[in-house]
């Protein structure tokens, strides 16, 4: 495995374990604001989908600009 290729896989483990963090205070703070379980999932579902969106065009965009 190159070296480019192991940052690309390290740097994709990160940005899951982000957006699992921020779905997880997502789903918590719903649920502190008396939602449903099943409306808290669905924002925490919301959340994780918004930061690897994100994610993903924030990649797009350094890519474009490093050439």
């Amino acid at each position: 495995m190159s070296d480019r290729t192991a940052m690309i896989v390290l740097a994709t483990a990160l940005i899951v374990v982000i957006a699992t963090l921020v779905a997880a205070g997502a789903g918590y703070l719903a649920r502190r604001d008396q939602s449903t379980y099943p409306a808290a999932v669905m924002r925490a579902a919301a959340a994780f989908a918004a930061t690897l969106t994100l994610a993903a065009v924030l990649t797009t965009a350094f890519v474009a600009v490093a050439g």
